[in-house]
């Protein structure tokens, strides 16, 4: 096929990955065999671009070259059904802020952490999925908030993580694959932290999926019209997010123990809600989030 594509352009080379000077305004792309092919930009009309991407995969250069190991795991997430028995694994999608650190720092930095090799599926420059494997469920995941910390510490970038549930088998992980990318960013729009986990985040699923003139009914029902109230819809989220501990959320708020007290006097008379019982403090946190998804 090759052969055949220098006939058509003349400018098509192939990237050896051996640090030679990389031509400008080339646009690249990656063949079924794993060879990394580009053609300059002056030589591809729009048509010539979308036919070759039609059979073959855009490619950035900077982006390492995939390993056998990554090969599989991206004929894996791209078949239904798949019966193949595999270790227990998650994956973990990640997001680097752009220009602060190249696609092979970045893996040369985060296989540091990792007892053996780890495969990377590079969505572009910047964001890709971590496959993550243990020979076992009694194996230990590793920790995103120290790889976090070591990296901003020695190396001044921001990363975020969006860590998936722990799955055991291959059935419709393409479907979860298809959609793990574009709930990892409603994740990030909802949380301001650096590693949010599944179950973070799957509240807002349900959130998502609620028509909004329940969404409504539900925060004019509880909140009436302390809604409009920001510093009492803030006390308490944060009160919820303590795990309704009144010490910890006044630490928290930076305020006494006592004033904390008198808002939550406060809200229980006006609604009628008393947030220190579970079950009418998870009534709140729905309508709090609720609020979050309409703004």
């Amino acid at each position: 096929m090759l052969k055949e594509l220098k006939k058509i352009f003349s400018t098509l080379v192939i990237y050896q990955n051996n640090h030679a000077e990389i031509p400008e305004n080339y646009q690249w792309f990656i063949t079924s065999n794993q060879d990394i092919i580009g053609i300059d930009t002056q030589e591809l009309s729009s048509r010539d671009t979308a036919l070759l991407s039609t059979f073959l995969s855009p490619y950035s250069i900077t982006i390492p070259k995939p390993t056998s190991q990554e090969q599989l795991w991206k004929s894996r997430l791209q078949e239904n059904d798949n019966a193949e028995v595999v270790s227990p694994f998650r994956l973990v999608y990640f997001k680097i802020t752009e220009n602060q650190m190249k696609p092979l720092q970045f893996k040369e930095a985060i296989q540091d952490f990792y007892a053996k090799s780890v495969p990377i599926i590079w969505e572009n420059q910047y964001e890709g999925i971590i496959i993550e494997e243990l020979s076992d469920l009694s194996e230990e995941f590793i920790s995103y908030e120290q790889i976090i910390n070591t990296l901003m510490s020695d190396l001044y970038v921001n990363i975020r993580f969006y860590v998936g549930p722990i799955l055991d088998n291959l059935t419709h992980v393409k479907q979860l694959y298809a959609t793990f990318i574009t709930n990892s960013e409603q994740a990030f729009s909802y949380f301001e932290k650096p590693v949010i986990t599944y179950m973070d985040a799957i509240i807002h699923g349900f959130i998502d999926r609620v028509d909004t003139p329940f969404r409504d009914e539900v925060i004019m029902v509880i909140f009436k019209d302390l809604v409009t109230d920001k510093d009492l819809l803030h006390t308490l989220q944060t009160f919820i997010q303590s795990n309704l501990n009144t010490s910890v959320a006044a630490k928290a708020l930076h305020m006494h123990r006592n004033s904390l007290q008198y808002r939550l006097d406060k809200f229980r008379e006006r609604t009628g809600i008393d947030i220190r019982q579970f079950d009418q403090a998870i009534i709140v946190y729905l309508g709090l989030l609720s609020i979050m998804h309409r703004d």
